[in-house]
């Protein structure tokens, strides 16, 4: 049975009111931001109690931390599988934009992307889970740059992957939110000029 303790097991561990739960919220603060959803909202849409949710997420601030923490889990899957089955760097940067263009297409912006932005309103802990979920990005970002040297031409003004890196997730969250009528269309061709200026 599912209770406020397992709020951190793997979706396939969890209640099928937890995940709805989980799912709604997610749609909504993609849509709406954090600060735009409260425990009445989720019961509304989903046809249950504020007690019901409670029951499986006793605070909104556990309940975006296991948000948080799902999203980091699901992205950290695709960025493996880009590495899997992408061997070129152009083909995971390609690769990588996609992922976020799906989210725009799906009619919000990146999870962490819209917590960022209500960060100072954020709780201590999900403000640690967002951060992470960017330090992941980082560090996957860096580490493809580095194995895909020998066709990098690097960015101007970067000394460093890293710092190559950094300017790459800033242009990718940032241009969810500056994309004409957040359609992904636009979205790819901006990030694709991007990546024409890294890649050889």
């Amino acid at each position: 049975m599912s209770s406020s303790l397992d709020t951190d097991a793997p979706p396939e561990d969890r209640s099928d009111t937890a995940t709805r739960i989980l799912d709604c919220a997610q749609a909504r603060i993609q849509r709406r931001g954090y600060n735009a959803v409260s425990y009445g909202d989720l019961a509304e849409e989903l046809d249950l109690t504020t007690a019901a949710i409670h029951y499986h997420f006793p605070s909104k601030a556990d309940l975006v931390r296991t948000l948080v923490r799902r999203y980091r889990r699901t992205n950290a899957r695709a960025r493996s599988t880009i590495c899997e089955e992408a061997d070129t760097l152009r083909a995971r940067l390609d690769r990588y934009v996609a992922l976020f263009a799906d989210v725009i297409d799906g009619g919000g912006l990146c999870l962490c992307g819209v917590l960022a932005a209500d960060g100072p309103t954020l709780p201590t802990e999900v403000r640690r889970e967002v951060r992470q979920f960017f330090a992941e990005q980082e560090d996957w970002l860096t580490d493809v740059l580095e194995a895909g040297a020998p066709t990098r031409t690097g960015l101007s003004g970067c000394d460093t992957p890293r710092e190559e890196a950094r300017l790459l997730l800033a242009a990718i969250e940032g241009a969810m939110i500056t994309a004409p009528e957040r359609s992904a269309g636009p979205y790819v061709d901006t990030l694709q000029r991007l990546v024409d200026s890294v890649v050889t």
